[in-house]
């Protein structure tokens, strides 16, 4: 039973790892923490070695003394269950814990997360040592709440030890009942790949050219995965909750493979996640134009939001990363770190805790910089977490419960996210698209959510959004396209791309015009289509409304012809190629005065035939005529980002300089500045790297 309100206040904190220092350094690091006006530390998520480190001993004593500190100095504590790390007396004695990798080869002891979920040994010694630390530290006065493992199928999020061939078998049989039912679900006519005893059925393992398992098998690969997942934590979440039902309980993700919003919905009382906004500028498409960099980091966040509208930041990036050999980011410049630590909270975070107090001086982590480096002095970064500190002291109050607000919304959902794994007929689309409408609302300073559609997703649920961009959803149920429609007619925008709707759940394709089953919102069917690869360059498209500019048609282009003459308009044609002249993008209108909707606006569903850029999705915003929240009070250059939340205690506007460079801001009218107190007017600066939380009401 999730608590009503476990962020009941805004905390910033830091992780700690109390088994990694000389207990010498405990008090003075943690008055240190208050004095930077941190109230909350998390410990113990890789600890299971000290918690029980020979079979069956439990052994409590290091925390208990840390605990016993940290709550005479009235500290606040996460406790982690440390699942995420077997210890070697665990893998060594029942290898059978461990994963196996794809070609079957077994991934031994020595880093983390090198376990499966499905060994029924594994699930029992888990349960194990998350009972005896819930009975232990139930009723301590320092521990509020629990992070359940560590960053679920994070570093690998694929499973092929012997017990998940076989829990994937029992979970196939849960699912379809028979084997005529998985046969027809996986189309094994195909290629003679018929089953005729369970036995035969495996997860996906090494063919002829190497990982190329059949499609339907691969998707349900990740379904299981994530089922199985979840059912591995709920044995924890259950625990705590009978056991520790004082204190709330959450995780920290998000990685593949996961239904995150089920695991949140079924077991925690709120998310959490871990920002790392420079892994935004080290793993990049070098071919992307106009990156957004660290600022692409709010998309992440989005998502996170989706999940839990006010969520848990557990690690917030403080300083350099990287492992010994791997993940190697550059320090943050000054003010950096403060800004993106006022990026997650503009979306949504309504508790902070800094990745880590100390950097570790041993391990492969001995590179990941936490606020203090290995000599433990004060320096800059320390420096802007204390003045973070005392801005929040100030101000959480306002902030905290308020959520963020967009009027749009990106949508994904993790069929097409697991199915385009693998497809790359649309998969590696729905990221570019959605990452290039979020570039152009970003530019624009519109604020968006991201919103993922779930099998039981109401039209309620949308219609808090004037529009939606579903950019390439391959798959599409007929109860999916209908519940859209709903929306449509009561007034909404639904933006499709290419590839949209024309496979169904097990991904198999309809026998239909495309698009599928989005045809008939749509109003018009894909004559034609072609990927764009090799020597095939992308086309070009006619806007065809005055002054409307030529734009590429890139990665794939879907011809389009319109079947329903009477509501559909050609808002663009394409421009170059055999194909020029025939339609490239329409709008379907409908809705408004129909029916039971004579109150409604008319709605409108567009179809882009092909993957979205920047200047495309510019287009449609126009077309649209959204508008920033904040046109009417401010002019705002592009590299400023625009997050409004609004609560009980009123609207405030956040203002993120991603720019080395100072922004010039235009105030139409005098407005209330609540970092500094000041009342701002007219022509202001904001220093490079900086924020302003502005009071709107």
């Amino acid at each position: 039973m999730k608590q009503l309100n476990p962020l009941d206040e805004l905390r910033l904190g830091v992780c700690y790892y109390p088994e990694h220092w000389e207990e010498s350094l405990w008090e003075a690091d943690l008055l240190r923490m208050k004095e930077l006006g941190f109230s909350i530390i998390r410990i113990a998520e890789f600890a299971w070695a000290i918690f029980e480190p020979e079979e069956g001993s439990f052994s409590f004593d290091l925390f208990d003394r840390f605990l016993e500190l940290a709550a005479k100095l009235e500290m606040k504590v996460i406790m982690g269950t440390p699942t995420a790390t077997p210890p070697a007396w665990l893998t060594h004695k029942y290898p059978e814990v461990l994963n196996a990798t794809f070609e079957g080869v077994t991934l031994q002891h020595g880093l983390r997360r090198h376990n499966n979920y499905s060994s029924p040994k594994y699930r029992e010694l888990s349960a194990r040592i998350t009972l005896e630390m819930a009975k232990h530290y139930a009723d301590h006065p320092a521990i509020i709440g629990w992070q359940i493992d560590n960053e679920f199928n994070c570093e690998i999020s694929v499973f092929y030890a012997d017990a998940d061939h076989l829990a994937f078998r029992q979970w196939l049989k849960e699912k379809y009942g028979s084997l005529d039912m998985l046969n027809k679900a996986w189309g094994t006519v195909f290629w003679s790949q018929t089953y005729s005893d369970w036995e035969q059925v495996f997860l996906p393992r090494p063919t002829a050219v190497g990982y190329q398992p059949n499609p339907h098998q691969a998707l349900d690969e990740k379904r299981f995965i994530s089922d199985n997942t979840i059912a591995f934590a709920k044995i924890q979440a259950d625990i705590l909750r009978e056991h520790a039902p004082r204190h709330w309980v959450t995780t920290n993700g998000m990685f593949g493979h996961l239904d995150n919003h089920r695991m949140n919905d079924e077991l925690l009382d709120f998310f959490s996640y871990d920002s790392y906004p420079q892994f935004s500028t080290i793993f990049y498409d070098a071919n992307e134009q106009n990156p957004l960099a660290d600022r692409g980091w709010s998309l992440s966040l989005s998502a996170v939001r989706s999940i839990s509208p006010n969520f848990a930041i557990m690690e917030q990036q403080a300083g350099p990363g990287g492992w010994v050999n791997r993940i190697d980011m550059p320090s943050p410049k000054p003010g950096q770190m403060r800004l993106w630590t006022y990026q997650s909270i503009a979306h949504g975070a309504d508790m902070m805790l800094y990745f880590r107090w100390r950097t570790a001086t041993f391990g492969n982590e001995m590179y990941w910089h936490g606020l203090h480096d290995y000599d433990n002095r004060p320096n800059r970064r320390v420096g802007e977490a204390g003045k973070v500190g005392s801005e929040l002291a100030a101000i959480g109050d306002r902030i905290v419960g308020s959520r963020f607000q967009a009027d749009i919304a990106i949508v994904r959902d993790y069929d097409n996210e697991w199915d385009g794994e693998y497809d790359v007929w649309h998969g590696p689309y729905s990221w570019k698209s959605g990452k290039e409408w979020f570039k152009a609302l970003q530019k624009r300073h519109i604020p968006s959510d991201v919103v993922y559609l779930r099998s039981h997703t109401t039209v309620e649920e949308i219609k808090r959004y004037r529009v939606l961009v579903y950019p390439h959803p391959a798959i599409m149920r007929d109860e999916t396209a209908a519940m859209l429609e709903q929306y449509v007619r009561a007034g909404g925008t639904v933006i499709f791309g290419c590839r949209t709707g024309y496979k169904d759940e097990r991904g198999h394709c309809y026998m239909r015009p495309f698009p599928g089953a989005a045809a008939a919102l749509c109003g018009i069917r894909v004559a034609e289509f072609t990927k764009l690869n090799g020597n095939r360059k992308p086309a070009l498209m006619q806007w065809k409304h005055e002054g409307g500019p030529v734009t590429a048609a890139e990665d794939f282009n879907d011809i389009l012809e319109v079947t329903a003459g009477n509501t559909v308009e050609v808002m663009a044609e394409y421009a170059s190629d055999y194909y020029a002249g025939k339609p490239a993008v329409t709008r379907n209108t409908f809705g408004g005065g129909d029916g039971a909707e004579t109150e409604a606006r008319a709605g409108a569903v567009w179809y882009y035939g092909a993957v979205f850029n920047e200047d495309a999705a510019g287009q449609i915003i126009e077309l649209l005529g959204l508008r920033s929240p904040a046109a009417d009070w401010a002019e705002l250059p592009a590299q400023v980002e625009l997050a409004i939340r609004a609560g009980a205690s009123g609207s405030l506007a956040f203002l993120l300089n991603y720019g080395e460079t100072a922004a010039q801001i235009t105030l139409k009218k005098p407005m209330h500045e609540l970092l500094t107190g000041a009342t701002l007017s007219g022509e202001v600066e904001l220093e490079p790297f900086g924020v302003y939380v502005m009071g709107l009401c």
